[in-house]
């Protein structure tokens, strides 16, 4: 059987520098769910892309409002080498119909490709949860009765998420559904109903890698991977 199959190949987006333990985390978490991994940086060349049978894109700094056409409303920490790279890389994966996962940043730039928008700010839009962020499961997800795809992933209608986001979805994005949100109604999770995997989560599930349901994220992401790529 071909290596691929056995244990397919995941990318991991991420800065040039830095994040180094989350994208570690990403990493053992897609290794314990059988699948292998492939580190990748703004500065590598989009054919790297071409031989990945899915994707991760991790958290991080603002996504440029610029590509969603919208005025700064805040100081964001923007890294425009990063948003070209990971833009250009949801956008091959999507047309190649390979499962993709888009963690905190990941998720608002996955809803941003697909036409949608994002909040610039989150603190004046909360009023029943704080806004500390926490790596910690501190937060409450309420998992959408509608959801295809991430009420089989985490298989609960209410867990336990983390919090180190200061933005959020606003518009949603074509072809995409929301599938859970927080207690202040703010979007937590999108997914494609019509793809066997793509989904966008603003929790942080690499720092929850001890709760099984957070495991269950990596492994339907590797299993889908492995489908596609038999």
């Amino acid at each position: 059987m071909a290596d691929h199959q056995l244990r397919p190949l995941i990318g991991i987006t991420g800065p040039q520098r830095g994040a180094r333990m989350p994208r570690l985390l990403v990493a053992l978490g897609l290794w314990l769910a059988g699948g292998r991994s492939q580190q990748l940086y703004p500065s590598d060349s989009q054919a790297a892309l071409a031989s990945l049978d899915g994707l991760v894109v991790t958290g991080g700094h603002d996504v440029d409002p610029v590509l969603y056409a919208a005025a700064p409303e805040v100081t964001p920490k923007i890294d425009r080498e990063r948003d070209r790279f990971e833009s250009a890389a949801i956008d091959q994966l999507l047309a190649r119909q390979r499962p993709l996962l888009g963690i905190c940043r990941g998720a608002q730039l996955l809803n941003i490709r697909r036409g949608g928008s994002l909040f610039q700010e989150l603190r004046s839009r909360r009023q029943h949860t704080s806004n500390r962020w926490t790596i910690l499961p501190l937060k409450t997800l309420r998992v959408a009765a509608d959801s295809k795809r991430l009420a089989h992933f985490v298989g609960c209608a209410r867990c336990r998420i983390n919090s180190l986001h200061n933005q959020g979805i606003d518009r949603l994005g074509t072809g995409l559904r929301i599938a859970g949100r927080d207690l202040d109604d703010i979007v937590q999770a999108v997914e494609d109903p019509e793809a066997a995997y793509v989904l966008g989560v603003q929790w942080h599930p690499e720092f929850l890698l001890y709760l099984r349901r957070q495991r269950q994220l990596f492994r339907d992401l590797v299993a889908a991977a492995r489908a596609t790529a038999s």
